[in-house]
């Protein structure tokens, strides 16, 4: 589990295909902070999609595979070496949670439509896979490439953000152009209420009374 707090912007020094281009694919990345305890078997969110480390190399990088599931279904298709990608480890479970309940199971991938920058901050409007949308609330909670936010306003298209100062310059985000893909993650919260609501559902209408 995660949070959406970044810890560092890693770099992609090299992409490996061992199955052949488009199969599957092994990940290196730099990241002094998120590979300094890791262990083989350790989870650590790339823009937001869980992998799981399968090699740590000493010099601050750490590999991790990527299964053609999240080539298909991620951003990280796009990756190419000297990429920069937002980290982080899985939480603690005495850290302080603050962020939101973060799974780094991508639900789809959206694309940057606009940014508008303020005095301090940037207003940023994404798009997102038809029906998406319907889990995300305005002042809810979303994770895009990895990255915690508050949603200032939704539509069936797609939703906005406000990125403070220190979101833009910590995490891939301030760098982001119209265009631009990014890894999307709705609060599982919704989810669960969805599907309880809809199990609930299907038991009414088969009750016989």
């Amino acid at each position: 589990m995660f949070t959406g707090i970044v810890e560092e912007m890693g770099t992609v020094r090299e992409i490996a295909f061992p199955g052949g281009a488009d199969v599957d694919a092994v990940l290196t990345v730099e990241g002094p902070l998120a590979s300094s305890d890791a262990a083989l078997g350790d989870s650590i969110a790339v823009n937001g999609v869980c992998l799981t480390v399968v090699g740590l190399s000493g010099d601050g990088t750490f590999a991790a595979d990527v299964m053609p599931e999240s080539l298909r279904r991620t951003a990280l298709a796009d990756l190419a070496p000297g990429a920069r990608v937002n980290l982080e480890r899985a939480v603690r479970a005495d850290a302080r949670l603050g962020g939101h309940v973060v799974q780094g199971h991508v639900d789809g991938v959206g694309e940057l439509v606009s940014r508008s920058p303020g005095a301090r901050w940037d207003d940023l409007v994404f798009s997102a896979p038809p029906g998406l949308t319907r889990y995300v609330a305005e002042k809810g909670s979303i994770a895009v490439s990895g990255v915690s936010l508050t949603v200032t306003h939704v539509d069936d298209e797609g939703f906005g953000v406000s990125l403070i100062p220190t979101t833009l310059g910590a995490t891939i985000l301030g760098a982001l152009v119209p265009g631009d893909r990014v890894n999307l993650e709705v609060d599982v919260l919704a989810k669960y209420v969805e599907r309880l609501l809809s199990a609930g559902a299907a038991g009414d209408a088969g009750a016989v009374s």
